[in-house]
């Protein structure tokens, strides 16, 4: 079975009966992510309500500006469902939120990973030097993700550097994202995740439409193809090092 480590299923365009239609497609477990403290709220609730989904709580760095407080609080109330922090990191293209504002509450959300014992997901988009040199200064906690990845073989080593996971998204698919295959094709195999992103990022042929977790079977496929391995070999290792990361059952 597949693991979407990845998506935000009550983001409009997704929808519960996702789920269904996620395990129809050979995806046996959903990570829901949380973007704020409303949609982290949402993700618990739909984590707790449905078996082989859990879920994380952050705060994205387009809404940095509002800061960590209200996700600190969250996480002090205590829920089994909640595997992880984020996602959180620095947006550079957008910049919906100032850039001081954004390293702030990265950082604060890298304190919260570690003193919870919880798995960090992070988000880069055009800050790779002040991602990496934030995780540096901080201390990156045991077990964290950089997900969706955009970069190439040098930007993978990198976070590989500082413990990483990687996740990569149906970008893999796109005809110009050869630094993106590269990265997947040398990944080492007990650090490489896939997932969806959904509702965003949907892989090629579905390039265009909403996203769902029943493709994460196409961007398995797709990072498989390029590390010229049967798709089962990247199925069987995604699943173990979704629960390693995010400390899901065995």
């Amino acid at each position: 079975m597949w693991v979407d480590s990845h998506c935000h299923i009550d983001y409009e365009g997704v929808g519960h009966d996702a789920l269904e239609e996620a395990r129809a497609a050979g995806v046996g477990r959903m990570v829901t992510i949380g973007t704020d403290a409303r949609t982290s709220l949402a993700a618990i609730d739909t984590a707790a309500a449905h078996e082989g989904v859990w879920a994380t709580v952050g705060l994205h760095p387009h809404e940095a500006v509002h800061g960590a407080a209200p996700i600190a609080a969250i996480l002090g109330r205590h829920n089994p469902v909640v595997v992880g922090v984020g996602e959180c990191g620095l947006d550079y293209y957008y910049e919906h939120s100032p850039r001081p504002a954004q390293r702030e509450a990265f950082a604060a959300q890298i304190h919260l990973a570690a003193s919870h014992d919880l798995a960090l997901v992070v988000h880069t988009r055009d800050a790779w030097d002040d991602t990496f040199d934030i995780l540096s200064a901080e201390g990156p906690p045991p077990r964290w993700v950089l997900h969706c990845f955009t970069g190439g073989p040098v930007e993978m080593q990198r976070a590989l550097d500082l413990g990483a996971y990687v996740s990569f998204s149906g970008i893999v698919t796109f005809k110009k994202a050869e630094n993106v295959r590269a990265a997947a094709a040398a990944c080492p195999l007990d650090r490489l995740l896939v997932e969806t992103d959904s509702p965003y990022l949907a892989p090629v042929p579905h390039r265009g439409k909403p996203n769902r977790p029943a493709f994460v079977p196409l961007v398995g496929a797709a990072v498989a193809a390029v590390r010229d391995v049967n798709a089962g070999d990247v199925e069987r290792a995604t699943w173990a090092n979704a629960a390693a990361v995010f400390r899901l059952p065995t």
